[in-house]
Parts: C-alpha cells; sequence; structure tokens
C-alpha cells in the first residue's frame, strides 16, 4: 500500500537555487517509492509553470483544466522513467508541446464539425476600447502569436518568453541551434510588422 506520511527532511520553501536538482531527485524517489505527500507537492510545485507554458503555447482558457490534467496524468505515468540528465521542468515542457498540439488538434475537429453542421459559434466583432495601452499590447501580442507556425510560435516562446539556452531550446523544438535562431529572427521581424513594435535587437551568441 502507497504510504501518506509527509515529505519530511525536505523544506520546499527554503531550497536554494543549488539545490534544485537533489530536491527534484529527492521528491521523484520518494514518489516512484510509493509517498503520494511526493506527489502532491511536486504537482503544487509545477502545475503553475505548466498552465502558463501551456497558454502562451496557444492552450485556451476553455481547453486548459483537461490539457493540465492530461500533462499530469502522463508526469506521474513515465515519472519513474526520468532520468534526470535534465531539468524536471524541461522533462514537463515536452509533455506540455505534446498537449497543446493535441489540444489544438482537437479544437480543429471540433470547429470543422461545427461548420458542416451547421453551427458554428456566433463571434462578437466588436473590440472594447482598451483602458490601457498594456492591455491593447497584451492583445495584439497574444493576436499575433496565434498567427505564427507552431514551431515559430514554440521557440518564441521558450526562448523570449521563458528565457531557456538556446541548446534546450534546440533539443525541444527538435532542431539546431541555427534554426532557432533563424526562427527568432523571423518571429520578431513578423512582430515588427504584424504589431507595429519596435524591437530591440536580440544578438546571437558567437
Amino acid at each position: 500500500m502507497a504510504r501518506t506520511e509527509p515529505v519530511q527532511s525536505i523544506d520546499v520553501a527554503v531550497v536554494s537555487p543549488g539545490d534544485q536538482r537533489a530536491l527534484e531527485s529527492a521528491l521523484v524517489q520518494r514518489y516512484i517509492g510509493g509517498d503520494r505527500s511526493a506527489a502532491h507537492v511536486l504537482h503544487e510545485r509545477y502545475y503553475a509553470a505548466a498552465s502558463a507554458f501551456l497558454r502562451k503555447l496557444g492552450t485556451r482558457s476553455e481547453e486548459m483544466e483537461d490539457a493540465c490534467q492530461e500533462v499530469f496524468l502522463q508526469f506521474f505515468r513515465y515519472l519513474p522513467s526520468f532520468r534526470g540528465d535534465a531539468q524536471l521542468k524541461t522533462w514537463l515542457f515536452r509533455l506540455c508541446i505534446t498537449e497543446a498540439r493535441r489540444a489544438r488538434r482537437r479544437r480543429r475537429v471540433r470547429d470543422t464539425l461545427e461548420k458542416v453542421l451547421g453551427r458554428e459559434r456566433a463571434r462578437d466583432l466588436a473590440v472594447p476600447p482598451a483602458t490601457t495601452s498594456e492591455a491593447t499590447l497584451r492583445r495584439r501580442v497574444e493576436s499575433g502569436l496565434d498567427r505564427l507556425s507552431e514551431g515559430h510560435r514554440l521557440v518564441f516562446v521558450l526562448l523570449e518568453m521563458e528565457g531557456l539556452p538556446a541548446h534546450q531550446v534546440a533539443e525541444l523544438a527538435g532542431c539546431s541551434e541555427a534554426t532557432v535562431w533563424r526562427r527568432l529572427g523571423e518571429v520578431r521581424q513578423r512582430c515588427q510588422e504584424m504589431l507595429g513594435l519596435d524591437l530591440p535587437p536580440h544578438e546571437e551568441p558567437v
């Protein structure tokens, strides 16, 4: 029977950045050993990051609960096979990428069926005036991201919004670092064209 004792000897609140890998490893091992409280800590620790990343990848609010549930079902199902050669958060991002693709696929199927059956939802074309310039910018950025291809959006989100290094972005996106920088340059150019944003240059390391 799985144990339900609280996670002992691990103070998540005071762990230093340098001990993140040790904490992750300890929590994973406790979960594999049947400690349900370790699963609870892992879920609380990474849920916000997973939902935020899914949202940046285009998962809609009405899809978020199901998408997060599926991500963590996969997360805990395959956690015993986690080798620890990458950060647990990076591994979680891989699951989010897969689920975001599935969500978009389901959305396309649903929208197609609605059109075929003549039940396409009415869209309100009236855009309320923005109360602040920040709100206007946010809508424009979200609209611009929706127009990007999956590969370009993924590179932009991982590199610019999540702050991952280029080699990790390349691994997650399944492409070379050169392709990562090329896509980023193309996205930034499109941002300037589509959104009227004057973005500062992003220097590629040499």
